[in-house]
């Protein structure tokens, strides 16, 4: 038998107890499991996050709305970077502290255009305390998938303490299945046979995460 035919064999011996003609939606799965681990009050779990994400080696910084906009102007200065790509719907007042050329995102952006650009700034739909994750679903300010995949370094704003979740389970009803979702957890990274860590390869080499309170 070829490996097609012992896969083939497999699903239908699993499918042996099913209803002919049952449909999928018409036998709901069981989703008993947990949602909440242990307790912690909202300050612990956006401390959590805070730690998870250095973790993973984001760099971590916290501000107020007021201090936002110097903040994004100071990171941005301490790159060195000459342009910033600003999604549709952010928020204005966040870049404008900067200095840098403004690039606005443009669906015929070519991923060589979108290589040149120094930093990407974008918010975000939901940070994961326990995984350390941060997602978008490229609503306001967040901007399409790519935007944050081709750039060197991401500049992510998480409002806090309403963007952030504790579990995997908590956030994924805040998450429409049906729109494009980018789950990210620390800059890319990946390892060879070697287990030599390189960073940036499928990714920003640089993540940088501000937690803003009292948005």
């Amino acid at each position: 038998m070829s490996s097609r035919d012992v896969v083939l064999a497999r699903v239908r011996r699993a499918l042996t107890d099913v209803p002919r003609g049952e449909r999928p939606d018409e036998a709901p799965v069981a989703r008993d499991y947990r949602r909440v681990h242990g307790s912690r009050t909202v300050e612990e779990t956006v401390e959590l996050l805070a730690e998870n994400l250095a973790d993973y080696r984001a760099l971590v910084h916290r501000s107020t709305a007021a201090a936002l906009p110097e903040l994004i102007g100071r990171l941005l200065a301490e790159r060195g970077a000459r342009t910033v790509l600003v999604p549709p719907g952010l928020d204005a007042s966040w870049p404008a502290g900067s200095g840098v050329t403004r690039v606005e995102d443009r669906a015929s952006a070519t991923p060589r255009e979108l290589d040149a650009v120094d930093s990407v700034l974008t918010g975000c739909a939901v940070a994961i305390a326990e995984t350390g994750t941060l997602v978008l679903d490229g609503g306001p300010g967040q901007g399409r998938r790519r935007i944050t995949l081709v750039p060197d370094h991401h500049l992510c704003v998480v409002r806090v303490p309403e963007q952030v979740v504790g579990s995997v389970p908590e956030a994924l009803p805040l998450l429409a299945p049906d729109r494009p979702l980018t789950w990210i957890s620390g800059p890319s990274a990946t390892s060879d046979i070697e287990l030599d860590r390189v960073e940036g390869v499928h990714g920003p080499r640089t993540l940088e995460v501000i937690l803003l309170a009292g948005a």
